[in-house]
């Protein structure tokens, strides 16, 4: 249990975040398409080293989710990427969950598949090198949405992957995610969310989940895409702040928010603001594919002679985000180099 809670607290260590690379087949595809890249095996590999081996990340990196492809791949020199990783001093994780379907009976809702056989899944990604695992489930804002079945059933599951999880050995970040589509207000947004919140937290506790040994992977309160009524960066940290002192017991070692959607300046911008409201229980850090990915990508397009501006890219993106921890980021900051 003590290696547990020492990995916990190593992944939210002061001035550090996770970065997101476990984006599923289809989310990847998506991802290069972007820059006109054809999402063959070897591309994935080479962007995903591109990322991994970026001189000087792990200052701002504790840990990184990767996708049961890529835990399996190597640098073009034969170094497992978990290695490379570790060598960086950054912690390797995995995502483990099998990607969402439709609640049978409720329509436009979801469950996370991918308890089934997960135990053994885990025993195989400690022997590739993971310390800490990854769980998504989705919860959708709409009329009559989300349904309690919705948010009992997603509760239980990730309950159980936390469970199977410590009992492996590995940190579980349990991510009940709130999605930002529709046109909900923010109030709305913080109301179902501190619904989800309590249902997770209920349900960790009936399955002895350790608290002290995860971490939690929550969206930020924000109004949907849609709305006509957008909330400044102080109201969203407020709300996100006051919802998470609402529902998250302070055993809990830290708390790495997810991008959800947002530019990669808003995230920052929210992370910042957050952390400026003072101390509390829990480090607030962040867990960002999207927001730290895309200048990288956009540096990149595919070419190998691009690799080291996307890299500065990265490392630059990795800086800010690191700021932010602790209250020390400025938008003047983004044209530095």
């Amino acid at each position: 249990m003590k290696e547990l809670d020492a990995t916990a607290r190593a992944l939210v260590a002061p001035r550090k975040g996770i970065l997101a690379a476990d984006e599923s087949t289809g989310t990847i595809q998506k991802r290069l398409a972007s820059v006109q890249v054809a999402s063959t095996e070897e591309n994935r590999r080479a962007y995903r080293e591109l990322l991994f081996t970026t001189e000087g990340v792990g200052e701002f990196l504790s840990g990184v989710i990767m996708f049961d492809e890529t835990i399996r791949q190597r640098t073009a020199d034969g170094t497992p990427f978990a290695e490379v990783l570790m060598r960086q001093g950054i912690i390797p994780g995995i995502k483990v969950d099998k990607g969402t379907v439709a609640l049978a009976g409720f329509p436009g809702e979801k469950i996370t598949e991918g308890l089934d056989g997960l135990r053994g899944r885990l025993t195989e990604y400690v022997e590739l090198g993971a310390r800490f695992t990854k769980w998504r489930a989705v919860i959708t804002i709409g009329p009559g949405l989300p349904s309690g079945a919705c948010l009992a059933g997603n509760a239980e599951a990730l309950a159980r992957f936390a469970a199977l999880s410590q009992e492996a050995g590995l940190v579980p970040i349990v991510e009940p995610e709130v999605l930002m589509d529709g046109d909900h207000t923010i109030q709305r947004c913080e109301e179902v969310t501190v619904a989800t919140l309590v249902a997770v937290f209920d349900a960790l506790r009936r399955h002895r989940v350790r608290l002290e040994g995860m971490l939690l992977k929550p969206n930020m309160v924000l109004a949907g895409m849609a709305s006509s009524e957008q909330a400044g960066v102080d109201e969203v940290a407020e709300a996100t702040v006051r919802c998470m002192r609402e529902t998250v017991p302070a055993a809990v070692p830290g708390i790495v928010f997810l991008s959800g959607g947002q530019s990669d300046e808003a995230a920052t911008a929210h992370l910042n603001a957050m952390n400026r409201l003072g101390p509390q229980p829990w480090q607030l850090s962040f867990s960002y594919g999207r927001a730290l990915q895309a200048p990288v990508l956009d540096a990149w397009k595919g070419e190998p002679a691009n690799g080291p501006a996307a890299q500065r890219a990265l490392h630059h993106r990795a800086g800010l985000n690191s700021a932010a921890r602790v209250g020390e980021y400025r938008p003047e900051l983004e044209r530095s180099t």
